[in-house]
């Protein structure tokens, strides 16, 4: 099946398929990734590219983060914005109800992330132009998926290989410091659980 991953599609995804039910993606926790990558990053303003119900977006202002995030569906940002205030950290977090496809920041940030987003282009043209929003010095993490056979359900422009994106980071201009594949349980249907693979990639912008 081809999404389009455009707006309709992404409020239509938030209002049906995670309309507040058990399991959702409006009540999960931060991705694990992005603990583990930027522990050692001083907090500065940051970046949610595609940040769903908020979950990265909550994590990282509650460590001390100036955060940016935006999101294409109104109702995601909504839900986010309802999570930022119960967590207390609705000061540090600006939302964006905006295309990624066609919105620009008006200024660099210090970290630019993304997790799991996919807009209305191709996946690896995302990363490129999010890529242009990091300051020099500062850090882009990407975490997308890798999709196999337990993952058929995933259209095919939604999945990255790890050298797909490392290829797309000049050398003269970024310094990868962890580019790997890596697997994780996840909840399923019923009781079961089901691999994810998750490509994640971390770069500091030489200049």
């Amino acid at each position: 099946m081809t999404h389009s991953f455009d707006k309709s599609y992404w409020q239509q995804h938030w209002q049906h398929t995670h309309g507040g039910r058990a399991g959702s993606m409006a009540g999960n926790p931060p991705n694990p990734h992005l603990a583990r990558e930027t522990a050692g990053l001083v907090p500065g303003t940051a970046l949610d590219a595609g940040c769903g119900a908020g979950a990265e977006a909550i994590w990282l202002a509650s460590h001390g983060w100036q955060v940016t995030a935006v999101d294409i569906a109104a109702e995601a940002l909504a839900r986010a914005a309802e999570r930022a205030t119960a967590h207390g950290q609705a000061p540090s977090i600006r939302w964006v109800e905006a295309d990624l496809t066609t919105w620009e920041p008006d200024l660099r940030f210090n970290l630019v992330t993304t997790h799991y987003a996919h807009p209305a282009m191709p996946q690896l043209a995302f990363y490129q132009r999010i890529r242009d929003w990091v300051t020099p010095g500062g850090t882009l993490l990407i975490v997308g998926h890798r999709h196999t056979g337990h993952a058929h359900h995933h259209p095919a422009e939604a999945t990255v290989t790890l050298a797909d994106i490392t290829a797309g980071l000049d050398a003269a201009d970024w310094e990868i410091v962890t580019a790997q594949e890596r697997q994780r349980p996840a909840p399923g249907p019923g009781s079961h659980t089901v691999p994810l693979h998750d490509v994640v990639v971390r770069a500091t912008r030489r200049r």
